[in-house]
């Protein structure tokens, strides 16, 4: 005689451990239970990304007064320092928009060859004029505001000049030349900067005709004009 097999109870696997192993389609048990997590998953996923977002964010904040909002440790002494910072940051707004302008010596006007920037500061520096003046740098420096050679390139020299009166409200205008210069050369040719002797008289006669100009359109402006070795050395002209 057969012997019989005693029933025993089969526990049912959840709905949500069936949906990571079965398609809807396959195991109609699971498909509410599928649906469920599916949408679970999708929220903890985007908790997940802003949990991880906030940290981001947390860990760049180096002030304290934002790390207790971030943390949300939010207090009346928070609020409080909060509203004084940006008191004082809105207080500082017309000292900000201001600071571009101001009373300064004058406007130095160089070359733009790399050999003249060490000398040229070097002499400011003598001079004393560091953060006093405002810089226009153009090739041959004066020749280039008065070669006609460059005479598209004049226009922007004054316009920049008459802006720096009006914002720095300067006192004069330093043209420095500088010996060898391509910007010489380009303008008046190469019998014009052909040895020294005649170099130095094409540049002052150029630099004469940038004083003249000065006087010209801003007559109350001091001019002050020179020819500057490779060296440093400077010699002036008036």
């Amino acid at each position: 005689m057969a012997k019989l097999i005693e029933p025993r109870s089969i526990p049912l696997t959840p709905p949500v451990t069936v949906a990571h192993f079965c398609r809807p389609h396959m195991c109609s048990m699971s498909v509410n239970g599928y649906a469920s997590t599916k949408v679970r998953y999708r929220e903890i996923t985007a908790e997940r990304r802003t949990m991880t977002t906030l940290q981001m964010v947390r860990r760049e904040a180096s002030c304290a007064c934002c790390r207790g909002f971030l943390d949300g440790k939010f207090n009346r002494r928070h609020f409080v320092r909060a509203v004084a910072i940006g008191a004082a940051t809105f207080g500082l707004v017309p000292y900000i928009a201001l600071a571009a302008e101001g009373n300064y010596e004058a406007m130095i006007l160089s070359c733009i060859d790399p050999r003249m920037q060490e000398p040229v500061h070097k002499y400011t520096v003598e001079q004393n004029l560091t953060g006093k003046f405002s810089l226009f740098v153009i090739a041959g420096a004066a020749i280039g505001v008065v070669a006609p050679a460059f005479k598209e390139w004049h226009k922007a020299f004054w316009d920049n000049l008459g802006t720096s009166i009006q914002l720095h409200h300067i006192k004069k205008v330093i043209a420095i030349d500088h010996r060898d210069c391509g910007a010489a050369r380009i303008a008046y040719g190469e019998a014009k900067v052909a040895n020294p002797q005649v170099e130095t008289e094409t540049h002052k006669a150029a630099l004469a005709e940038f004083r003249k100009q000065v006087g010209e359109r801003h007559p109350q402006l001091g001019v002050e004009t020179g020819l500057m070795a490779l060296d440093g050395k400077l010699e002036m002209f008036s």
